[in-house]
């Protein structure tokens, strides 16, 4: 009876243990979840262990120069740090001013006037430059001769044709009976064109006239 109790006492020992193997051995504890053994420590099937960087662990600080590249130096494509774009330098020159109407340039016409009619029906053309040179035109526009004012000639003509101010003058001046024996002018200056009989001739026009040389050839 003692070996029978005996037995049956092993019997419930061994089917008893928690946790434990059946050959009485301590059980082994559990890996980590992952296979991980420790910090930055990690095992897998079949292979060793395997040690990564510390997570954290900064490899350059920005701002700082990799090697190879002085400082100052714009960083290349992809880095993501972009400088001012460089702006051009102002201009400094100032466009040159335009010559006015009444002060055209050496080689450019000043004045034009045409005058037709009087006792011989005769037409005739002056055209006076900037630099008071001259052209004699007959009425088929061609050049009759040459000539130049003076200094102290294109002077009076620039002031009369600054107090005639065109630009408010009347285009078209004529008498509702005209004069047959009398001349009729077209002038053209400044880009403004104004016709005028003799008998009607606005008074800052004649001022004008006065400047003129003479139409024929002495």
């Amino acid at each position: 009876m003692t070996a029978a109790v005996t037995l049956a006492v092993v019997a419930a020992l061994g089917g008893c243990s928690s946790g434990g193997s059946k050959d009485g051995a301590s059980p082994t504890p559990n890996a980590n979840a992952g296979g991980s053994t420790g910090a930055g420590t990690s095992t897998g099937p079949g292979t060793g262990s395997a040690t990564s960087a510390p997570s954290g662990t900064a490899t350059d600080a920005p701002g700082t120069p990799s090697p190879g590249q002085s400082a100052g130096q714009s960083p290349g494509p992809g880095t993501g740090t972009t400088g001012p774009a460089p702006q051009p330098a102002p201009s400094t020159s100032a466009p040159a001013p335009a010559p006015s109407a009444s002060t055209p340039a050496g080689g450019e016409t000043l004045l034009a006037v045409t005058r037709s009619g009087g006792i011989t029906g005769k037409t005739s053309t002056l055209i006076i430059k900037g630099d008071g040179s001259f052209l004699r035109l007959n009425a088929k526009a061609e050049t009759v001769d040459r000539d130049k004012l003076s200094a102290a000639a294109l002077t009076k003509l620039r002031t009369a044709l600054q107090k005639a101010d065109f630009p408010r003058l009347p285009r078209i001046s004529m008498p509702d009976e005209p004069a047959f024996d009398a001349f009729t002018y077209a002038f053209r200056h400044g880009g403004y064109e104004v016709a005028a009989a003799q008998t009607t001739l606005p008074r800052p026009l004649e001022g004008v006239l006065s400047a003129l040389p003479p139409f024929e050839p002495r």
